[in-house]
């Protein structure tokens, strides 16, 4: 069973569809990175602006409300650097338009980690069906990875290419990695607790179990399915057992 307790990159991304998507998934990891000096940016492909149950809003305010909510939840994690590419929530697909988006910010960032979506993931258990938003972002963002945005006679427009070195996929059901977020366990609650349109107090202590559940009851943990497109370096290698 691979750890990865002791990596840290010098930089990682997180690509997601959503506000708050990070905040259920890797923020404990990302903001452990953080506090010991790795450069995180976030992109985020919507900004949520169907994600309400209120009439009363327009996509445009509740976006607008969204982004807000990010924000304050990067902040907690540590993370300043947000990019959103307003694609509308619940219209996402995998096209190419999108995979040349992500690629544009993957040259510019320059990752060497890059946190995604399943894209493999059709439903969770016997009562959840995954967002088609997450589904769709999962690809591109594969597809944005390897081999696109390292390619460079692919779209030199784009920026020079740039080789992600590892892709960490997180709500996964065959991990490989799991990192001890014992130290930002909260710092990752207080995050998610910052989405209040789509999140309340009760949240908290299923966010701890899930993490319990996820570290096997030994401690609090994130867990990842890790592919290693280019080979660490021994130093900086994971502790396998």
């Amino acid at each position: 069973m691979g750890s990865a307790a002791e990596f840290v990159p010098s930089s990682a991304m997180a690509i997601v569809a959503h506000p708050d998507d990070i905040e259920f998934g890797c923020a404990g990891t990302c903001a452990k990175w953080a506090k010991r000096g790795a450069r995180i940016v976030y992109v985020l492909v919507t900004s949520g602006n169907s994600g309400s149950q209120d009439p009363s809003l327009t996509r445009e305010a509740l976006a607008e409300l969204r982004e807000r909510e990010q924000r304050a939840a990067a902040a907690i994690c540590g993370v300043r650097e947000i990019e959103f590419l307003r694609y509308n929530d619940g219209e996402v697909m995998p096209t190419l338009e999108l995979r040349k988006d992500l690629v544009r910010l993957i040259r510019k960032h320059k990752p060497e980690v890059v946190i995604a979506l399943d894209p493999t993931r059709m439903y969770d258990g016997d009562d959840y069906i995954n967002h088609p938003d997450h589904r769709a972002v999962a690809i591109a963002t594969m597809d944005a990875v390897a081999p696109i945005a390292a390619m460079p006679l692919l779209y030199p427009e784009l920026g020079p290419a740039h080789q992600v070195r590892e892709v960490w996929i997180q709500w996964v059901d065959d991990p490989n990695t799991w990192v001890d977020i014992s130290e930002t366990l909260e710092l990752k609650i207080q995050a998610l607790l910052q989405h209040r349109s789509q999140v309340g107090e009760e949240v908290a202590e299923r966010v701890r179990q899930w993490a319990y559940q996820a570290g096997r009851g030994l401690v609090p943990a994130e867990a990842f399915k890790v592919i290693f497109l280019k080979k660490r370096e021994p130093e900086r290698s994971a502790h396998p057992e």
